[in-house]
């Protein structure tokens, strides 16, 4: 599998305003990302993943880590997965938004099954929505590894629901 080349924000202007946010159901927002109508966000690219899939309640990442993102220890640091695995879980939430609404993050956990080594195998990121209310949000997700099938990091998270119309 090879890394897509989307078109990345490049600058604050480069960002949907609010309003255009809110315009839009969570999953039309997120599909606009995939087929590239909008640019994806500056972080994948920092950090090497992008986004493979997005449907009602589950949205997929893919990864690859450098060595970039490695800790002294000589393994793949603890954020990389965080950051990878509160992508795909909070946007599984955003995927069940309806329009004029939109999330944060409140919190996540992380749990690393196995370590990812620097220039290691490609991974799938997972996230699943368990229950998205008028107020909160909360979804699964999993770090599998795209040629072995492994289970590299789990979590769960939660996320606040917004109105943004107001």
């Amino acid at each position: 599998m090879t890394t897509p080349s989307p078109r990345f924000v490049t600058s604050a202007a480069d960002l949907p305003s609010q309003a255009d946010i809110a315009g839009q159901s969570g999953l039309a927002f997120l599909q606009a990302i995939l087929n590239g109508t909008l640019p994806a966000p500056p972080i994948t690219q920092t950090l090497n993943y992008w986004l493979e899939s997005v449907e009602a309640g589950r949205v997929v990442f893919c990864g690859k880590p450098r060595l970039a993102a490695m800790n002294p220890i000589g393994t793949i640091h603890g954020g990389w997965f965080g950051t990878l695995l509160d992508s795909c879980m909070s946007c599984a939430v955003q995927s069940r938004l309806p329009k004029g609404s939109g999330y944060t993050t409140l919190e996540f956990k992380v749990n690393i099954l196995r370590p990812l080594l620097a220039d290691g195998p490609q991974v799938r990121a997972i996230g699943t929505a368990i229950h998205v209310g008028r107020r909160t949000g909360t979804a699964e997700g999993q770090v599998i590894g795209v040629d072995d099938g492994k289970i590299y990091a789990t979590g769960t998270a939660t996320c606040l629901v917004m109105d943004l119309t107001g």
